[in-house]
């Protein structure tokens, strides 16, 4: 059996502690507002010396859209150095254009800034008008992990495509499915869509360390 992996959102020091006692397997550090933003330096310090599983930072300097200014891009990429010097393992963000497809020079100019950190790519793809162009686009680009719920607006109704995008991706880049992932239906989105990561909210230690077990028995 493949190991499988939970990755945990945590925007606390409290939750990401907690995700980690309850098995997570990586932790997605954002700060407040709505769908997370960058984290304050001080919570980047706190967790990384709280937690010895790694850490994947969110770079998103605003809430709403992903079309982002020259000014927001350039505060994209600060952000950049300061979780690469913190001593993360790697960062999360998306850069969109207007029509929804993804802005591929500024994300290379990020992803190349970024290395040698993994580069996990946010729910901005599910946004994009194609998911599966976008994929290839993102494959060439070097992304690690892409984080989705196959277009639709949970996971689990989104497993077809999941499904298609784990195929499609043949270990080039993970497709871990997020949005609505709880421990009642963990084990039927991994087996119908064939993945081996997921992406959960760790607000919730106890609703969290259920689906960790049901994780580990899928």
């Amino acid at each position: 059996m493949v190991a499988l992996i939970v990755e945990a959102y945590v925007d606390q020091l409290e939750t990401a502690r907690a995700a980690t006692t309850n098995g997570a397997g990586r932790l997605e550090l954002c700060g407040p507002g709505e769908g997370g933003l960058t984290p304050s330096q001080e919570l980047l310090a706190s967790v990384l010396g709280a937690v010895t599983i790694p850490v994947h930072v969110m770079i998103r300097p605003r809430i709403g859209d992903f079309v982002y200014t020259d000014a927001e891009f350039e505060q994209m990429r600060a952000e950049v150095a300061v979780a690469k010097a913190a001593g993360a393992a790697g960062i999360v963000f998306g850069i969109s254009h207007p029509d929804g497809t993804l802005d591929v020079p500024r994300m290379a100019r990020l992803i190349a800034e970024a290395r040698p950190l993994r580069i996990g790519i946010h729910r901005a793809f599910d946004g994009t008008p194609d998911p599966y162009v976008a994929l290839d686009q993102l494959i060439a680009l070097g992304a690690d992990v892409i984080l989705a719920a196959g277009h639709a607006p949970t996971a689990e109704e989104g497993m077809s495509c999941l499904a298609r995008l784990h195929v499609q991706a043949a270990g080039r880049t993970v497709i871990m499915p997020g949005g609505s992932v709880r421990a009642h239906n963990v084990r039927r989105i991994i087996h119908e869509t064939g993945v081996h990561e997921v992406h959960a909210r760790a607000s919730d230690p106890e609703v969290f360390a259920e689906l960790v077990r049901a994780t580990q028995g899928a």
